[in-house]
């Protein structure tokens, strides 16, 4: 090997693909066989010594060797030695070009199922606390400033759709995804009768690509799938962001279990929630490879350039990165513990409430905008005397309207979210309805 002969080398990453590749060369060895193209007997040995191959590399065995720089030449090399000359009828009627599209689309079916149990394994946690807490009442925000009264459950269960439509996108990647490119030779096709659908059928693909110099080119399942991890893991941030704040002592919301927090190496006192911190770093990890791989497409000419080899590493990052966040949160959740005391008390909090006195107002015939308004006067008379609006004596309510009667005291937290009776909203009945509808959507996945 020259000094620099290791720069195009990707056995070291490429590996990974060693199910997905011997799998497309068993069907299409079994495909030239039944086309004529080479004989049973010549298709049995290589099949057979395709199986032994496997097994090396999953014993440890497998004598990887650098300077045939990708996974192809080495396992063809190894098939070599162990069947005899019948090795170099394999890549018959394909090209290294077709076949590394076809093992990433093997690798990227097996992620997508992968990505997709993990993400019903967090939508199960997230269902899990909501029922868990399904009467507890929280302050909702907005602009990270108390806003009006929430059920946690909702809260948790604003995730769950989140997660929902990733389900979906990484749904909508796998049907994409789900083209036999194999068959496509370098660029143009092949020059022999091969039987595509045959070699699709055998490997669960549900079509052919029909175009060969697109099926060589594209890796925008890639793309797609990155551009999902991607959003995914912007929801997981968002979480752990809120578990970030939420522990801390200046909110008290939840507690972690010890297993996802670790200590200081000065104060003892500390209970740092690294885990929803790393989380929420990874996720411009995630970004990155999505960009990166944007940036080596951009410029490419049809068909094949060698620049497709920098499509796996920052993929595989993902896939790695993404898996395991989804595998922690669906962990770390059912052992977070609410102080559903705290999260009650400030949901009561009056100005949360001043919504809700505008709306009643609204109710004896104020338009609501002067409601609005009325209410504003109240808080900022309110915050200038250093009282709450609960303690207001109904005879200074009166003063700011007329309208305001013994009544205005009957709003509370709980009349709050029992009001936003309205399809989506906090009001129980409708949150237990949420709840059901996400308990059905993980029975249906499951039976399936």
């Amino acid at each position: 090997m020259t000094e620099h002969s290791d720069y195009t080398v990707s056995i070291h990453y490429d590996r990974r693909l060693y199910r997905q590749d011997i799998a497309g060369s068993k069907a299409h060895a079994a495909m030239l066989a039944r086309q004529g193209i080479i004989t049973q007997d010549d298709a049995d040995s290589i099949i057979a010594g395709l199986g032994q191959v496997q097994d090396e590399i999953e014993g440890g065995q497998f004598p990887w060797d650098p300077s045939l720089e990708d996974l192809h030449m080495n396992i063809e090399r190894r098939l070599t030695d162990l069947i005899g000359p019948a090795a170099g009828r394999l890549h018959t009627g394909r090209s290294r070009n077709d076949q590394i599209s076809l093992d990433m689309r093997l690798y990227t079916r097996e992620a997508i199922a992968d990505t997709i149990s993990a993400l019903r394994g967090v939508q199960r946690s997230l269902v899990g606390l909501a029922e868990k807490h399904a009467g507890v009442v929280m302050p909702g925000y907005t602009h990270l400033q108390r806003a009006q009264p929430v059920l946690f459950a909702h809260h948790m269960l604003a995730y769950f759709e989140m997660l929902q439509r990733d389900i979906g996108r990484f749904t909508d990647c796998a049907a994409r995804m789900d083209v036999l490119p194999l068959g496509s030779g370098a660029l143009a096709g092949v020059p022999y009768p091969t039987d595509r659908h045959a070699v699709a059928e055998a490997l669960g693909f549900s079509e052919i690509s029909p175009n060969s110099m697109d099926a060589v080119a594209d890796r925008d399942f890639i793309v797609e799938y990155q551009s999902a991890a991607a959003i995914t893991m912007l929801h997981l941030s968002r979480l752990s962001e809120e578990i970030v704040i939420w522990s801390s002592r200046e909110f008290d919301f939840v507690r972690l279990a010890d297993d996802f927090t670790t200590g200081s190496s000065i104060m003892p006192q500390k209970r740092n929630p690294d885990f929803a911190e790393i989380a929420r770093g990874k996720t411009g990890r995630v970004y990155g490879s999505l960009m990166a791989i944007l940036t080596v497409l951009k410029g490419l000419p049809l068909t094949y350039n060698r620049d497709l080899q920098e499509d796996k590493e920052g993929f595989f990052d993902t896939v790695d990165t993404l898996l395991s966040t989804l595998r922690v949160f669906a962990d770390m959740l059912p052992g977070m513990t609410l102080n559903a005391a705290r999260v009650e008390s400030l949901a009561g909090e009056s100005y949360m409430l001043a919504t809700d006195m505008a709306d009643y107002l609204v109710g004896k015939g104020v338009p609501f905008r002067e409601a609005h308004g009325v209410m504003r006067r109240l808080c900022q008379h309110c915050e200038s005397a250093g009282i709450s609006l609960s303690d207001l004596p109904l005879s200074e309510y009166r003063e700011f309207s007329p309208h305001f009667a013994e009544d205005v005291y009957d709003i509370t937290a709980a009349a709050s979210v029992a009001a936003r009776d309205n399809p989506g909203g906090t009001a129980p009945n409708r949150v237990a309805d949420a709840l059901a509808r996400a308990k059905t959507i993980l029975e249906e996945a499951a039976a399936t």
